[in-house]
């Protein structure tokens, strides 16, 4: 840049405080990156104690820290089946492992390979066909198909799957991969050290870090080659994110605005149906731009400068016709994504942007950036009451629990395919691995975290079923029951003592449940979160104020565990610990129902499960009433009416028929059948299938009909 308008530097510090307001600041993007990394290791976790041989990788935006609320990014979750060897040369051959020989022909597209099959036996090709995804060629080569990945994951995914290039979707906030690792770095990837040599960027601790991560192969084949099928990509994405997590806070937010400006300015310009402009073009003109540049350039008040530097350096492809990968050789970022048209257009409408001073950063939408650019300088605090970051850090703590307690879910699923009797032997040998992995040298803080919140669950599953089967034999309970669940009523704030609190209302033991669901109500305040893992979303948003708020200062698992109140769940193991009205859950299904249920809901419908606050008050109610005291009980009861009939607050609840059917009982054990009827009709509006509602509705017409 020749000049530099004056006004550039205060705009910069400005845009800088901005950016800082809408999460884009070190405390956030760190918040960030830590919650991904834990939900690597919570798959990773789960995989292992199911024998599945596979690593999870989260990458994209949302992994990097590098988005705010209004950039809508979504996340790439990457797997790896470690069971594959990959090949780069016959010296990687591994004796008793599928082993794929990485093959390129003279035709093969730059960045991508064919992956021939290799004998596990001995180290030769193999010559016939035995497994449903292996093709030939017209030479008799046998090869391993991409297209394997892309059927496994619509059967998974059903009606709702998507494609986009090697992803797999069924929404659009996550994209699903599956890829096979490389621990060698081709030629195409190596050459890339020596290019780095001569530049300001990356820092030789970064190459040298980046020399020791391997590649993946996505199943994507070249958009024009005859062998689409069998071509695989190849992508350096562990260097890519090693990338990522050595920028600074400037650099961080000169990407940021990029996107923003890709995401609602660049796009105007780019008119064919097949044409886009990606973040990744963004992210390829920042280490380009990082490369060429000196650190001196990277300041604060010389942001709006950086972002200019950037905007050149997209010029500069945008003119050539390429965008050259920043690390594989040979790769035209623009081959497929944008055509020649499109490139002049977006060409000269950033020129535009530069030479009206960037005057464009006024007018983006995303965050409000624009207004709050304005705003800035008049008031240092812009929207009050307006705090981004509390709630973006309250979001990703509910997520990433939210993300838990599905992992909990799929395992107790898994559990519940034994017979009964064989329920706890399951859940010793669940606890026992969990056990061994948390003692194993290679385990991170990152497995611990989550190994540690796990085995609680699953020991307060354990007293639960324990306890369910000496209620329905009369047996006394054992004294080390206590234990465990001593040791498991710290999962979180409020369903485990529940739990204890439904056994002791089983046993009789009245004022015991009393005494624990007082202690329950005196933690369950406003600032207390509902998180579920059934996969539902409520229909408003319940995220709490202020637990966002308190999620600011504390984010360690110990400290989170104690402002959040799971819902509880009970499994048919476990029903004589649960209310015989709340068995009618277990049971839900009427007629064809189980066949009009979604993947995730086969997982859970045959168990009851419900919100821990209005689980609360129905307890609160039977208890209070076993005991005779009137006045609790209704008091129980009145707030419990306050929920359902309050628009708001069911909204916000994750298992609203089932809070419905719960206060339709008390209404039936006040003597109101009529407006029980009321309650059972409005539950089956909201969920007319899958329903215990039905079961009760039935019930009520059988005893009005009898009367």
């Amino acid at each position: 840049m020749s000049l530099v308008p004056a006004f550039f530097h205060h705009l910069s510090e400005v845009l800088y405080q901005v950016l800082e307001c809408v999460g884009v600041n070190p405390w956030v993007v760190e918040r960030r990156r830590h919650t991904f990394l834990h939900r690597e290791a919570a798959e990773d976790v789960d995989d292992h104690q199911d024998g599945r041989d596979t690593t999870t990788f989260h990458f994209g935006s949302q992994s990097e820290g590098t988005t705010t609320p209004g950039l809508q990014s979504d996340t790439d979750q990457l797997h790896t089946r470690n069971y594959i060897n990959i090949m780069y040369s016959w010296a990687d051959w591994q004796r008793g492992r599928m082993n794929l020989l990485m093959v390129r022909e003279e035709d093969t597209p730059p960045q991508h390979y064919l992956l021939q099959c290799i004998d596990l036996d001995i180290p030769q090709p193999v010559t016939h066909i035995h497994l449903p995804d292996y093709v030939t060629d017209s030479q008799g080569r046998v090869f391993f198909s991409n297209m394997a990945t892309v059927r496994g994951w619509a059967a998974l995914l059903g009606d709702e799957h998507m494609r986009r290039g090697p992803s797999n979707s069924s929404s659009k906030d996550w994209d699903f991969i599956s890829a096979l690792y490389c621990k060698c770095l081709p030629s195409e990837i190596m050459s890339w050290f020596t290019r780095m040599q001569h530049g300001y960027w990356p820092s030789l601790q970064t190459l040298q870090a980046a020399q020791r991560c391997g590649c993946f192969l996505v199943p994507d084949g070249h958009h024009g080659s005859v062998n689409q099928e069998i071509e695989w990509r190849i992508t350096p994405n562990l260097i890519e994110r090693l990338l990522m997590f050595s920028l600074n806070m400037i650099q961080i937010k000169c990407l940021v605005v990029l996107k923003m400006l890709k995401k609602q300015e660049f796009v105007k310009f780019i008119h064919c149906e097949n044409c886009k402009f990606t973040t990744f073009h963004c992210k390829t003109a920042l280490f380009y731009t990082l490369n060429r540049t000196p650190p001196t350039l990277w300041i604060k008040h010389r942001l709006i400068e950086c972002i200019v530097r950037c905007l050149q350096t997209i010029l500069e492809f945008l003119n050539k016709g390429e965008c050259p990968h920043f690390i594989v050789e040979e790769v035209d970022l623009f081959d497929g994504k944008l055509c020649r048209e499109c490139q002049l257009s977006l060409e000269q409408a950033i020129q535009g942007m530069i030479q009206d001073d960037m005057h464009v950063l006024f007018h983006l939408q995303s965050d409000d950036l624009g207004q709050r650019l304005m705003a800035l300088p008049h008031d240092v605090r812009p929207f009050p009451g307006d705090d981004v970051n509390a709630g973006i850090c309250g979001k990703l703590a509910r997520d990433m629990f939210e993300q838990y307690l599905m992992k909990v879910r799929t395992t107790c699923s898994r559990l519940c395919n034994s017979a009964e009797a064989d329920v706890i032997t399951s859940l010793n040998n669940e606890i026992n691995i969990l056990e061994s992995l948390a003692l194993n040298a290679r385990t991170t803080q990152y497995d611990k975290n989550y190994i540690k919140f796990i085995a609680k669950y699953l020991m307060s599953v354990k007293a639960s079923v324990t306890s369910s089967s000496c209620i329905q034999s009369g047996d006394s309970l054992p004294q080390d029951i206590w234990q465990l669940y001593g040791e498991s009523l710290n999962t979180d704030v409020a369903s485990s003592k529940l739990k204890l609190a439904s056994m002791h209302y089983c046993q009789g033991e009245l004022q015991r449940a009393a005494s624990v669901l007082n202690e329950v109500e005196f933690d369950l305040d406003d600032s207390v979160q509902p998180v579920c893992g059934c996969r539902r979303e409520p229909h408003g948003d319940n995220l709490s104020k202020a637990f966002c708020e308190y999620t600011v200062q504390n984010d360690s698992h110990d400290q989170l565990t104690k402002k959040l109140a799971f819902c509880v769940r009970f499994l048919r193991e476990e029903k004589f610990c649960a209310p015989r009205f709340l068995w009618c859950e277990m049971f839900r299904a009427v007629g064809d129902d189980v066949d009009h249920r979604e993947y995730t809901e086969r997982q859970w419908m045959d168990w009851a499960e419900v919100d821990a606050g209005p689980f609360l008050l129905y307890l609160q109610y039977l208890t209070y009433r076993g005991l005779g005291v009137r006045h609790r009980q209704i008091e129980a009861f009145d707030r419990l009416n306050d929920i359902v009939t309050s628009v708001d607050k069911l909204n916000q609840l994750y298992h609203e028929e089932t809070v419905l059917n719960l206060f339709g009982h008390c209404c039936e054990l006040e003597g109101d059948v009529q407006m029980a009827s009321l309650v059972y009709n409005l539950s089956l509006i909201i969920m007319p299938r899958n329903n215990a509602a039905n079961w009760h509705k039935q019930r009520l017409e059988w005893m009005l009909n009898n009367n």
